[in-house]
């Protein structure tokens, strides 16, 4: 292949994989470099679920009224290290005044196509690796206390409605047949099919990582410092200390793409959503598919052996050791949602979900700099919507258009 590249990726998660795969099947050489190693950070952690009908975020309007009671109340999924707040202030600000309609969908506009059709973009993404067999095919529920609360959520599912989802409203005994492990409190859901989740995050990834590598990619474990450049073009990635050559690198390190980003001109108002989750090992029973628990905004999914329990938000910057109270606030919420299910142990994690302030993914090229790609910041839907991502960079970097408007994915619109 005349136009063959050597193609360094810094970060080994899911999108940093998901690159890597379809440019090695493209016929490129790809270098994968992480400082831990590929699906261990938060590519492990997630909630599993292959959200595809996640495109509304969390700024939706009358967040500033609410953000303020849900901080000083324990039972609400937000948490803050208070001492953290006067450096997180300028960030919260920009992110906040997105909280409008309009912005909105804007936002959710812009996320539709990178997860909208996140089951087959992994079942294409995994097809012919040991990966595969990760990928379950599945509903997805929302799960609400009745239908006046399910209506609470109303701005949210017309989101939804607008960009084609449809839904199945199961009340009562409906829901209860459907899947008798929760508990009667709860008597509504909306049930949308044409989803799926992963059952084992991490080990997926690191599948993904491992056809690479046994198809001639490398992957290398290091810190990287900068991509090195001559000319206005990349030549190579500095990692501890040594540059290891590429014609083309793209940054994939999640909520540690920030401080590269700036060194190649592009200053992201980017935070870390610190993320927690709580896994029931060896449960008496099993939900039947995953679910989002609306009353405390976390999700379960059924996983290899394990209930998976995800989705506070914690603000507290990256150096913080995990609090206990999102912990205590999952346990409780669980044993209120499936009150017979009894498990053996649990398994407790914490990890960095990277958040711009804008809520929209930075993909694409840098201005200014021949062969330098990102694609990071794709706070709660980085599973969802890696393998996507993955293509349209890949696409980018064969000179081929993608099928979708990526201007709007731009890291131009942050370039310094």
């Amino acid at each position: 292949m005349s136009d063959k590249k050597t193609i360094a990726i810094i970060g080994a998660g899911i999108v940093g994989v998901s690159a890597a795969v379809w440019l090695q099947r493209d016929g490129h050489d790809v270098i994968l470099i992480d400082k831990t190693g590929p699906g261990e950070g938060t590519s492990h952690g997630n909630g599993g679920v292959l959200a595809s009908c996640s495109i509304v975020p969390v700024t939706v309007p009358g967040l500033m009224g609410k953000a303020p009671k849900m901080l000083l109340s324990p039972s609400q999924p937000l948490f803050l290290k208070w001492g953290y707040l006067p450096k997180l202030i300028p960030w919260l600000r920009q992110y906040l005044s997105h909280a409008n309609a309009k912005d909105v969908a804007r936002i959710a506009a812009a996320l539709s196509p990178i997860v909208g059709d996140s089951l087959n973009d992994h079942k294409a993404l995994a097809a012919g690796t040991k990966a595969e067999k990760w990928i379950v095919p599945s509903d997805y529920l929302f799960l609400y206390n009745d239908r006046a609360h399910f209506d609470e959520d109303a701005f949210g599912w017309g989101i939804r409605r607008r960009h084609g989802f449809k839904w199945e409203e199961l009340e009562g005994k409906e829901f209860h047949d459907y899947d008798p492990v929760f508990s009667k409190d709860i008597g509504f859901a909306a049930k949308l099919s044409d989803h799926g989740h992963i059952t084992d995050p991490g080990q997926y990834v690191k599948d993904l990582a491992a056809h690479v590598e046994a198809n001639g990619g490398r992957i290398i474990h290091a810190s990287v410092e900068d991509v090195a450049r001559e000319n206005g073009r990349v030549i190579g990635v500095r990692a501890d200390g040594e540059t290891i050559p590429c014609d083309t690198a793209i940054v994939t390190a999640g909520v540690w793409s920030g401080p590269l980003a700036e060194r190649l001109g592009v200053s992201v108002p980017l935070e870390s959503e610190r993320g927690y989750h709580l896994e029931l090992v060896d449960p008496s029973a099993m939900p039947r598919s995953p679910v989002m628990v609306a009353s405390g905004k976390f999700v379960a999914t059924p996983m290899d052996g394990r209930i998976r329990l995800a989705g506070i938000v914690e603000f507290g910057g990256l150096d913080a050791p995990p609090s206990r109270a999102p912990f205590e606030l999952m346990r409780k919420n669980a044993r209120a949602a499936f009150p017979g299910v009894t498990w053996k142990e649990e398994v407790e994690w914490m990890g960095h979900r990277p958040a711009p302030a804008d809520s929209i993914p930075i993909i694409g090229d840098v201005p200014g700099i021949d062969g330098a790609y990102m694609g990071f910041g794709h706070h709660h839907i980085g599973l969802t919507g890696g393998p996507k991502t993955g293509r349209f960079l890949a696409q980018m970097i064969m000179g081929r258009t993608p099928n979708t408007d990526m201007s709007v994915y731009a890291p131009s619109r942050f370039a310094t």
